[in-house]
């Protein structure tokens, strides 16, 4: 799903899909773990939606909101809302005192969910970690104060 959208959508090749391939193969190979969850959306079977709460260096650097991301079709629905509203909620039950997301500039629906659950922008540059030039955003949410 992530292949597609964003090649289709953004121009990402290759390099961005075995990039998410290797980070999602290695984050599945640590489950379970009480500090980890992934999330799917299912409609006939088939996945429409994903979101994911890598807690593994919450301590450290905070909880790490990844793989947000829903099929066409779903967009709309408050699919996305209801699935980061369970990664916002499994975050705040588990302890963590803040979580954050990278992502780029233009994802204008998403990055309405985020600030609508109180995500703040705390980093922008410009960057190619995805194998294409983007303005990447950082976005965090405080929990030890909600």
């Amino acid at each position: 799903m992530h292949a597609a959208y964003y090649a289709r959508a953004w121009g990402f090749g290759a390099f961005f899909e075995a990039r998410v391939a290797a980070e999602a193969a290695e984050f599945l190979s640590a489950l379970p773990r009480p500090d980890s969850r992934l999330w799917f959306a299912l409609r006939d079977g088939r996945a429409i939606g994903s979101i994911a709460i890598d807690g593994r260096r919450a301590a450290e650097a905070g909880a790490h909101l990844r793989w947000f991301i829903l099929d066409d079709d779903a967009r709309g629905t408050g699919l996305g809302a209801a699935l980061l509203d369970e990664a916002v909620a499994f975050s705040r039950e588990s302890g963590f005192e803040s979580l954050y997301l990278w992502t780029f500039e233009g994802l204008h629906a998403a990055r309405r969910l985020y600030e609508a659950r109180g995500f703040r922008l705390a980093l922008a540059l410009d960057a190619e970690s995805w194998g294409v030039k983007v303005r990447e955003q950082k976005f965090v949410l405080n929990l030890s104060n909600s």
